[in-house]
């Protein structure tokens, strides 16, 4: 299948690498709005912007995947994945071959599982969730559409991560906890309890600060971004 990606930063670079050496898949191009076109190719493939993108990558002959980060709490992630689906674009995952999964691992599309990463039996992912490497998803979990597990955090066995979710570098969620939609969960903080929606946690064990989420919290339906 080819496929186009959207971004043109640092983590759309890491996706090409992945999905040119770690899958069938064959990068053809990438796409950004086109206030945010910084040069017109990356690796030496196309970068054209969005507004044009049917053009030059049609939807019957290309797939998407929109790898963007933690902004605006996943909410550029889904924004896109939102307006590749309205032009008619199929959106592909990416789980790493040196990740450790099950053949019954049920993942939405826009999802990517990195390096290193296990998903334990009977566990969930929603549509557009990034698995950092080295994260671990224990048994019979749930995590919501387009949340971002970084590097080393741990979700112990039936827990449940809301919708539009960080959890920070090294991160633990206790078994059976949940965790309330459009959380932020800092890098190291050990949750024990469930939390609140909209809640910014750090520490050990964690505790809810007056801080806001540091990541932005416009709303999702934004349609323009940074490139990442």
């Amino acid at each position: 299948m080819k496929v186009v990606i959207f971004g043109n930063g640092p983590f759309a670079s890491l996706a090409w690498y992945v999905l040119t050496h770690d899958s069938e898949h064959e990068v053809a191009g990438f796409t950004v709005d086109g206030d945010y076109r910084r040069e017109n190719s990356l690796h030496g493939l196309p970068v054209v912007p969005f507004e044009e993108v049917t053009t030059h990558f049609p939807p019957v002959r290309f797939a998407m995947i929109a790898p963007l980060g933690f902004q605006q709490l996943n909410g550029l992630r889904k924004a896109k994945h939102e307006e590749g689906k309205s032009l008619g674009y199929r959106f592909i995952s990416y789980i790493s071959s040196r990740s450790i999964t099950w053949p019954d691992l049920i993942s939405g599309e826009n999802s990517m599982i990195f390096e290193g990463a296990i998903v334990q039996p009977f566990s969930q992912l929603g549509t557009g969730v990034i698995v950092r490497a080295g994260a671990s998803i224990g048994h019979h979990c749930a995590i919501g559409d387009y949340c971002f597990v970084a590097a080393g955090a741990v979700i112990g066995g039936r827990a449940r991560i809301g919708a539009q979710c960080l959890l920070g570098l090294n991160a633990t969620i206790r078994d059976g906890v949940s965790v309330a939609a459009r959380c932020v969960i800092g890098a190291g903080a050990v949750v024990t309890e469930d939390t609140s929606e909209g809640g910014t946690y750090v520490g050990v064990p964690a505790r809810r600060t007056p801080i806001p989420p540091n990541v932005g919290t416009a709303a999702a339906s934004t349609s323009r971004h940074r490139p990442d």
